[in-house]
């Protein structure tokens, strides 16, 4: 269909790395594949030259417009988790904790489910079907977060302007902005601080201050009950921020050679990571660590 298309509007794009782009997305849902297309003719095209249009750039404009859509099948999909909450609890623990589910093709919640296209067996294990559902989950999970009055969602959009400079996001502030806020909040970290909350309140955080803008996902080979790899798209430019409980510096270098890896694989030289730490004598703020040839700004709660 690219091919084709390219034949025709001659736009210079590279068909194969902008389908392997719509499939990390999609992972081939064929509306959804059509509609990032459809976005892209239609409207991405309008905003920018055809050549930026069908680039990275141009697909990461047309997932935000997607996910702002209130189309039928996102409707039909919430419809749905709200006519069965306990599989939309399961589900929300799967992607705000990292919980691993046995899929079990006997379950009549998961095969309703899976019928609809909303998870699929990965591994006998149950998976959100791709990246664009797992992304417009997190926003309706963060939304209903957020009508409770979150205050992280408050300061994060009253920070707005001082963490996007040039339209560049000042990634390194949002870090230390999040703990601020965090500390102003709740005091001093607690054991009975829950891991899943602390990714919530962060998200809520950077949701407000990207939101319109940029996109964001969690990476799914990352996400695990002790870490959490938030990818952010911000217009010509993308950051990666681990989320993690501190379990002391051998699992902390760890983390940092996994990312330095991580950043290799994006071709991206900076890296920031965002820990908890229930240690009382701990170092609250971020510090900048130099990798190999990567700079970390870890973050300390």
């Amino acid at each position: 269909m690219l091919d084709e298309y390219e034949q025709d509007h001659q736009t210079g794009m590279d068909t194969a790395n902008i389908a392997k782009q719509i499939r990390d997305y999609t992972n081939g849902y064929p509306f959804l594949v059509s509609r990032i297309c459809q976005l892209i003719d239609e409207q991405v095209s309008k905003k920018m030259l055809l050549s930026e249009a069908w680039s990275n750039i141009g697909i990461d404009e047309a997932v935000k417009l997607l996910l702002s859509e209130n189309n039928t099948l996102f409707q039909t999909l919430t419809k749905n988790l709200n006519n069965y909450p306990d599989l939309k609890a399961t589900i929300r623990s799967v992607l705000m904790e990292g919980t691993k589910i046995a899929y079990n093709a006997q379950q009549d919640e998961i095969v309703q489910m899976q019928m609809y296209g909303m998870i699929r067996n990965d591994h006998n294990t149950v998976r959100v079907a791709n990246r664009i559902f797992e992304t417009m989950l997190y926003n309706l999970f963060l939304f209903e977060e957020e009508l409770k009055n979150n205050v992280f969602s408050r300061a994060g959009d009253l920070g707005r302007n001082r963490f996007v400079i040039d339209g560049r996001l000042q990634m390194r502030a949002i870090l230390q902005g999040f703990i601020d806020t965090f500390t102003e909040t709740f005091g001093p970290l607690e054991e009975r601080f829950r891991e899943k909350d602390g990714r919530e309140y962060f998200l809520l955080y950077l949701k407000q201050i990207i939101n319109g803008t940029g996109n964001y996902y969690i990476e799914a080979q990352t996400r695990d009950q002790t870490r959490t790899d938030v990818i952010v798209d911000y217009p010509g430019q993308q950051y990666i921020i681990e989320q993690k409980i501190w379990r002391g510096p051998r699992y902390n270098a760890d983390g940092e050679k996994q990312i330095s890896e991580y950043l290799d694989y994006f071709g991206l030289d900076t890296g920031y990571m965002l820990s908890f730490n229930f240690n009382k004598k701990k170092k609250t703020g971020v510090e900048q660590v130099t990798i190999g040839d990567k700079i970390l700004y870890e973050g300390t709660v």
